[in-house]
């Protein structure tokens, strides 16, 4: 939790808003390939890509 908090300081102090939304995305992505990889839903997510 400390990174996130320290990442979001440099976020503001730096003013570097734009970082955020990449971020972001590429956080939900390695959880949806996390969640997937031992699940019924793989073949319908990789399908997706």
């Amino acid at each position: 939790m400390g990174f996130i908090k320290e990442f979001w300081e440099f976020l503001k102090v730096r003013k570097k808003y734009w970082l955020l939304p990449i971020i972001l995305v590429l956080v939900l992505f390695g959880g949806l390939i996390v969640l997937s990889q031992g699940s019924a839903v793989a073949p319908f997510i990789y399908t997706i890509f």
